[in-house]
């Protein structure tokens, strides 16, 4: 059997280092995302304890961390995405050089049976290696463009980002259960007392004088 044209142990050893680097990377900047994204969430509830204390000042200024929190936030979704797309490339390079050196050991093994060399596996071979290694390049120039500007704030937006705000807050209030106030009781001055109704005082006088009748 020939020997292999490249060291594949040490091919697979940088692919396995280069992979787990990748993932240090992303499940750091995962960590961060949620810790931004925290406080963005944070800037959010101070804005409204601010509005709900008519400081409006402050609650602007909130909104203005919030927005930078959330810049910070977007970058790091793209370098995560580069990240993922660096490590679908590397697995893929990799399989397609565990392929390529199968099928070098397949070929060299026939060549030692047949004991004949077939030039054109070996062209076809190295056309698909120069095809990816083309495909690969492509990728990471289109990855290493770069991404990104300093977004100036719209004082207008920041305003009716507020007023959202504080449309919450009183829709909040509203939706509230109101109490019912207990009713007072109605205090009667000593002395005085509760009148009867005429209709009512009438039929008692009606009843005496009908008992009265009868007694005679």
């Amino acid at each position: 059997m020939f020997p292999r044209l490249f060291g594949k142990p040490k091919q697979e050893t940088n692919a396995l280092a280069t992979l787990d680097k990748l993932n240090e990377t992303l499940e750091m900047l995962e960590k961060k995302e949620k810790v931004l994204l925290k406080k963005a969430a944070g800037e959010v509830e101070k804005a409204k304890e601010f509005t709900r204390a008519k400081n409006k000042r402050a609650a602007i200024q909130c909104l203005k961390r919030k927005r930078l929190y959330e810049q910070q936030i977007e970058q790091l979704g793209n370098f995560q995405l580069r990240i993922h797309d660096q490590m679908i490339m590397l697995e893929g390079a990799k399989a397609t050089t565990e392929t390529v050196d199968a099928l070098r050991t397949g070929a060299a093994a026939m060549k030692a049976m047949q004991k004949a060399t077939n030039i054109d596996d070996v062209d076809k071979t190295m056309d698909e290696i120069n095809e990816q290694t083309e495909n690969m390049k492509l990728i990471q120039e289109a990855l290493a463009t770069p991404i990104g500007s300093a977004a100036d704030f719209d004082e207008d937006e920041l305003e009716a980002e507020l007023e959202e705000l504080e449309g919450a807050e009183l829709e909040e209030q509203l939706l509230q259960p109101a109490t019912t106030a207990p009713v007072a009781p109605i205090n009667v001055p000593a002395g005085r007392q509760q009148v009867r109704p005429a209709a009512q005082k009438t039929e008692e006088d009606e009843l005496a004088a009908l008992q009265a009748e009868m007694a005679l």
